[in-house]
């Protein structure tokens, strides 16, 4: 189902990549989305409907192109993990992690540190019984399949990383490919992004996206690990579902709807949702603007995830 409906005249951007949905202690729904001049802002008090856009809510100074925004509120204080790049840089790899701060969960958000080196996308930070973790992601240019992939790493505190990342999910199949002979003739480039982690009783999760958005194989997908809930995230033994080459996308592409992926979850009453971003069919374009946040009920059952997508 989508979640903001557009109206013309509407000062809102036409899509919401990568929405990251919160309720804060206020009591009310955020959505935090991509945007090149900062973080977009969504909020409402209803889980479903009554959104309002906000406008942006990260001070870009100095910076450009923010990318997939991650909201955790840790001791009365907000914090943004979300990638730019330097207002300046011309590298397309020049994204760099960062994190920024705020009192209110409607910001300003505003930098106070770098966390990680270009090119570093796709945050989501986690508070565990076993401490704070950051999942992001790097290239890696010499593997069996290149391309993108998830690292996990534990921080010291909200803006220290421990500094021991491990990969967490690697590319296993053609699927997965985001560009064929992208910066090689003859080596096809992979990627693996987005990745949102949460867990059930000893059941871990780790979401992810993986290919293009532009590429009709583009998915959410889902590894699974089992372990006590204060386990170090970073010694799990991490298995796609169901398996590392059997492409069994948990959003598939139909008749009315493209391009899922990139997605957060919320447990809500005593209910999962999945928040992810899907681009309609008929709208002419498969341009990143379009990709609009929707939400959907997603069922857990052992290991396996399911979700029923409604129009």
């Amino acid at each position: 189902m989508k979640l903001y409906k557009r109206k013309p005249g509407d000062t809102a951007p036409p899509g919401q990549p990568d929405p990251y949905m919160i309720r804060a202690k206020d009591g009310r729904y955020y959505i935090y989305a991509t945007w090149p001049e900062g973080a977009q802002l969504y909020s409402s008090d209803n889980l479903f409907d009554g959104w309002k856009y906000e406008g942006v809510c990260l001070d870009m100074t100095g910076q450009k192109n923010c990318w997939a925004p991650c909201v955790i509120e840790i001791d009365g204080t907000y914090y943004m993990y979300y990638s730019s790049m330097d207002a300046d840089c011309e590298d397309e790899h020049g994204q760099t992690m960062r994190v920024a701060v705020s009192d209110s969960p409607r910001g300003p958000f505003r930098r106070v540190k770098d966390l990680l080196p270009p090119f570093s996308i796709d945050p989501h930070t986690v508070q565990t019984p076993s401490g704070l973790y950051l999942f992001y992601c790097q290239n890696e240019y010499h593997a069996e399949r290149v391309g993108t992939v998830i690292f996990c790493d534990k921080m010291k505190d909200p803006q220290t990383m421990d500094g021991n990342p491990v990969c967490v999910i690697r590319p296993t199949m053609d699927e997965e490919i985001y560009m064929k002979n992208r910066f090689k003739q003859g080596e096809h480039w992979h990627t693996i992004e987005g990745a949102f982690y949460f867990c059930v009783g000893n059941t871990h999760f780790l979401m992810y996206s993986g290919a293009c958005h532009q590429n009709p194989t583009y998915f959410i997908g889902y590894s699974v690990a089992h372990g006590a809930p204060d386990a170090d995230l970073r010694t799990l033994e991490w298995k796609k579902y169901p398996n590392d080459h059997t492409y069994s996308p948990l959003l598939p592409h139909n008749d009315f709807m493209e391009g899922m992926g990139h997605n957060s979850v919320i447990l809500d009453d005593g209910k999962y949702y999945i928040v992810y971003h899907g681009r309609d069919i008929g709208t002419g374009s498969r341009k990143e603007d379009y990709r609009c946040a929707r939400i959907d009920e997603m069922k857990v059952d052992g290991d396996r995830l399911s979700v029923q997508i409604t129009p």
